[in-house]
């Protein structure tokens, strides 16, 4: 045999899967019924259920309004962020915390009361928290422990008589 010569196996065609056929150059080709991939999502069910619950949660104890966005926030972050924050329901009491993994940015957002409530360190030490868990490539889990640091930064939401 001459160097560059392939040996063509040969193929039973009776052996042969269903839709699998031998072409004339000796190849079989197979045609595969198209099977869709469930799209990839940054969190499984129990830790959305937990991003949700720590939602909630903050939102029912400090009476501000609390969000994530996780997404890209382009060249200018905090203006994307401040953007997001200022088309919620109620701007003045909104928490936003916005996170762009791809992007490697963390913002937190506040309106005027969340402002007065969460304190510019407190918001800074809970982004601190978040990196932190980012870095150990703990998404949920950051997210998680952010929110429930600025709900205790926050305080409760205060009585009115």
């Amino acid at each position: 045999m001459a160097t560059g010569e392939l040996l063509k196996a040969e193929v039973d065609p009776s052996t042969l899967e269903v839709g699998a056929v031998v072409t004339n150059s000796g190849r079989v080709s197979a045609a595969k019924m198209y099977e869709p991939h469930a799209p990839s999502l940054p969190f499984t069910p129990v830790q959305l259920a937990s991003l949700d619950e720590a939602l909630t949660l903050a939102s029912r104890t400090t009476g501000l309004d609390f969000s994530v966005y996780l997404g890209e926030l382009g060249a200018d972050a905090r203006a994307k962020a401040e953007e997001l924050h200022a088309a919620t329901t109620r701007p003045t009491h909104a928490v936003l915390v916005a996170v762009s993994p791809g992007e490697r940015r963390v913002e937190v957002v506040t309106g005027e009361e969340s402002h007065r409530r969460i304190a510019d360190r407190g918001a800074k030490l809970a982004v601190m928290s978040m990196v932190a868990s980012f870095k150990e490539g703990d998404l949920s889990g950051g997210l998680v422990s952010g929110l429930r640091m600025l709900t205790d930064q926050a305080g409760p939401a205060p009585k009115h008589v």
